[in-house]
């Protein structure tokens, strides 16, 4: 079943699992076409991330958190741009360090250092239920944040387990560098070059949508989502795509809301249209 996706093109849109999609995807045959949909930019006041990189370096942190990759690498740049890099590294050596997902991890032995505890989900609640089996009373611990996520449940889990939490938001997202990338895709799904475009978390739809608006686009992108197979990844993106009036022609069954049993729906539904299509 490796070749099912053969002779079709998908739409992505970027997320934090974009590169394990588009494999999955690639692996079945499909020509995918990525649209990120933010720019990653350093934060736009340098100033807090340098007093959290003094404040790490003056007295290491007990715990150091890692929610992105991305964060640390923005962290080191200002270190070094600062000419604290070395001793940046020396103080996190120091600390404890748990990440979510393996993405974190890989930034930090790009400076020569492991994690000590990764999330078996790599989500902010996989990160709530690593840390509430650790004791964390009277620790001073470093947690690096990223943008547009609300993250009031995890610092409330960690003070109420008695740490002294000292965050840190070392990047911003610039929607507006990324308008042009989902222009694009509009115009592609219009002009009928995507088979089907797959939708894995609700703030695509809406970014979808806030763009085409902002660029007098809506029209045409209501028209080639008319003559795109919509694949949503389940019950939260098909209630938003509902909410502003579009319809899912396909999701997983049995509350299976993962990458791979959407694949599998989208390659089963996009085979019945070429029947369709085929027979007419």
């Amino acid at each position: 079943m490796a070749d099912r996706l053969n002779g079709t093109r998908i739409l992505i849109l970027e997320t934090r699992e974009e590169a394990q999609f588009s494999k999955l995807l690639a692996e079945q045959g499909a020509d995918v076409v990525q649209c990120p949909m933010f720019t990653i930019v350093d934060a736009p006041d340098p100033a807090p991330v340098e007093a959290w990189i003094r404040r790490a370096i003056d007295r290491p942190f007990d715990d150091l958190v890692l929610m992105t990759g991305e964060g640390l690498r923005r962290i080191m740049k200002l270190a070094r741009a600062r000419g604290l890099d070395q001793a940046m590294v020396a103080s996190l050596a120091r600390s404890r360090k748990f990440t979510r997902g393996p993405k974190p991890g890989k930034a930090l032995r790009e400076i020569a250092l492991e994690a000590q505890q990764t999330t078996e989900k790599p989500t902010t609640e996989g990160v709530i239920e690593m840390l509430g089996r650790l004791d964390l009373k009277g620790h001073r611990l470093g947690l690096q944040l990223y943008p547009d996520k609300d993250h009031s449940a995890l610092t409330g889990a960690l003070s109420a387990q008695g740490a002294e939490v000292d965050t840190v938001l070392p990047y911003v997202y610039d929607s507006k560098a990324a308008d042009a990338n989902i222009i694009t895709a509009i115009d592609d799904m219009a002009e009928g070059r995507i088979d089907s475009i797959a939708l894995t978390n609700l703030g695509q739809v809406r970014r979808l949508i806030e763009a085409a608006r902002a660029h007098g686009s809506e029209a045409k992108l209501r028209a080639g989502l008319e003559r795109t197979l919509i694949a949503s990844v389940g019950p939260a993106v098909s209630g938003e795509l509902a909410a502003h009036g579009l319809r899912t022609d396909v999701s997983p069954a049995d509350e299976a809301f993962f990458m791979r049993p959407l694949i599998s729906a989208m390659a089963s539904a996009l085979a019945e249209r070429k029947a369709g299509r085929a027979a007419r």
